[in-house]
């Protein structure tokens, strides 16, 4: 005999008691609670959030007007401005898909983005008016509906669009009477991976995700309420991190900043008591190795989130250093952002300062909106030990996971594989429950049959005092299939040599990873920072076949 369940019978979902989650919400309470209250500060610009809210339902009132709606796609080409925060709330406002493009790509990758999201309408910056004109060029005749946005710091740039920015905003409804999405399960965003081999992946984020990775952000980085945050990370890159949602969540302020200076950081710093900003490593290095005048006049406690596959131990030891308080986060964009967070216990207070870096270096444990993160076997699909040891590769399970690959249905169950999403980072499970990465699947070197973690070197090639940036990769080697090979990049106005960079790595690494060639120059990366480790890898090749 069966038992029904009587917490089931007739206690059904209502209006009343269930509304689709969505950081649309956000803004509309902040407005409503703080209208006053600073949103956006952008050189001598100000917003209130009022303000803020105002424009954002003109842009989707504007939006609707020209047919744009449900399952339409927006693509914004823009830097951190606040045309970029209102589009995350305006785009999706008027029931379309907000995707924003990465502003430091070439018109090719440009224009497949344009055609695989069937973007219907471009609002770019002029700034990149030369870029997005060759891009639109190779759609042919179905040019979307373009947009131009003026900006005061930019001095030129042409006008590529039917209409500009504010005057499109002028034809919109103040008062528009937007709806949240009938399920909020419906895609808030397009974000494309870089692509680095092969056309990039296009990931699809829902309003549920948005929403709870954007309160995440809050609870588990422990913001208070009313933040003032500097936009050093770029918002073309996972919706930044989520955090436009945030800090309406927040009802803090945005501060915008167009391109990263870190002198110019160090001046919003202390000129508007920032109190809050995200970055990935290179930027924190670049803030590390800017005059001491620049940073002279700061008082506050400044916090940082910074991000990275694993960020070099002397980058999060060197922002301790000028009194920055860090915070490890790891994620990709498949994960919303930060998925998973290095949370810190009091005890490690008491640790000497080499001892908290390499704590606080850890990928961490799940952020509060994500169900799990774990180290498994990609074959058995089982965990490893937890020994800090046996290496797997890290899985991510829960709310902030994507919908999924736009069009790409073998690549969304590839990824999904075992009902885990892969990685395709390789890392340990410490005994404290601490993921901690190890390195990339395709990063690791097989050097006569040892695996040898191009993340360790490199971390101890950050330690050298001339060094600024470092990557190593597998050089080909007849006795040994592979060896490492390290390219430098040295800090201004130093120098070193290659014995100098040998002998260093051989005091801290045994014989076998000690890289057998050191090149110097500067290290290409990615809009966000990222050492494009496969370009390297060419340049290697290309040497090789010269030299053979």
């Amino acid at each position: 005999m069966t038992h029904a369940n009587p917490y089931r019978l007739g206690l059904d979902r209502n209006p009343a008691n269930h509304v689709p989650l969505s950081p649309l919400s956000f803004l509309k309470r902040t407005a409503m609670v703080y209208p006053g209250r600073t949103s956006v500060i952008h050189g001598a610009l100000r917003y209130t959030w009022a303000e803020t809210y105002t424009r954002c339902r003109r842009l989707a009132s504007a939006l609707k007007q020209r047919g744009i709606g449900t399952g339409d796609t927006v693509a914004v080409m823009l830097p951190n401005t606040p045309a970029m925060i209102e589009a995350h709330f305006g785009v999706p406002m008027s029931g379309a898909v907000l995707n924003t493009l990465n502003t430091r790509l070439d018109a090719e990758t440009l224009a497949f983005m344009l055609q695989h999201g069937e973007a219907k309408v471009v609002i770019t910056d002029r700034e990149f008016a030369p870029v997005m004109n060759r891009a639109l060029a190779m759609l042919g005749q179905r040019r979307p509906l373009v947009i131009d946005v003026d900006d005061a710091e930019v001095a030129e740039g042409a006008h590529l669009g039917e209409m500009e920015y504010e005057a499109f905003l002028a034809s919109g409804d103040p008062d528009d009477d937007w709806q949240l999405p009938e399920d909020e399960w419906d895609a808030i965003s397009l974000n494309y991976t870089s692509g680095t081999t092969g056309n990039p992946k296009g990931v699809v984020y829902h309003h549920r995700g948005a929403y709870l990775n954007a309160m995440s952000n809050i609870v588990s980085w422990g913001m208070p309420q009313h933040a003032t945050y500097l936009w050093t990370l770029p918002m073309f890159h996972c919706n930044g991190w989520c955090f436009p949602w945030t800090m309406a969540a927040n009802a803090g302020t945005c501060v915008c900043l167009r391109r990263i200076d870190p002198v110019q950081i160090f001046t919003l710093i202390r000129e508007h008591a920032i109190s809050h900003f995200c970055g990935a490593p290179i930027v924190h290095g670049m803030l590390i190795n800017a005059p001491e005048s620049a940073r002279a006049g700061i008082e506050h406690r400044v916090s940082a989130l910074i991000a990275g596959a694993a960020p070099p131990a002397a980058i999060i030891e060197g922002m301790e250093r000028i009194g920055f308080d860090i915070t490890h986060v790891y994620g990709l964009t498949e994960t919303y952002g930060p998925a998973a967070v290095c949370a810190k216990q009091d005890e490690w207070n008491a640790l000497s300062l080499a001892d908290r870096v390499e704590r606080n270096g850890r990928q961490g444990v799940p952020y509060h909106a994500q169900e799990a993160i774990t180290v498994m076997d990609p074959a058995t699909m089982q965990p490893v030990p937890a020994d800090g040891q046996t290496m797997g590769e890290i899985m991510f399970r829960g709310n902030l996971v994507m919908k999924g690959y736009l069009k790409n249905p073998s690549a969304t169950d590839e990824a999904f594989d075992g009902g885990w999403f892969h990685t395709g980072d390789l890392a340990v499970m410490q005994p404290d429950g601490y993921v901690k990465i190890k390195d990339r699947s395709k990063d690791v070197i097989i050097s006569g049959g040892e695996n040898i973690s191009s993340l360790e070197v490199e971390d101890v090639l950050y330690r050298h005092p001339s060094v600024m940036g470092a990557a190593v990769v597998a050089k080909p080697d007849d006795k040994w299939g592979e060896v490492p090979c390290a390219f430098v990049e040295l800090r201004d106005g130093v120098t070193a040599t290659e014995a100098e960079m040998i002998e260093h790595c051989r005091q801290h690494l045994a014989r076998y990873k000690v890289p057998k060639q050191v090149v110097f120059g500067t290290l290409p990366k990615t809009s966000t920072g990222k050492i494009q480790k496969f370009q390297l890898r060419a340049q290697l090749k290309e040497a090789l076949l010269a030299g053979s």
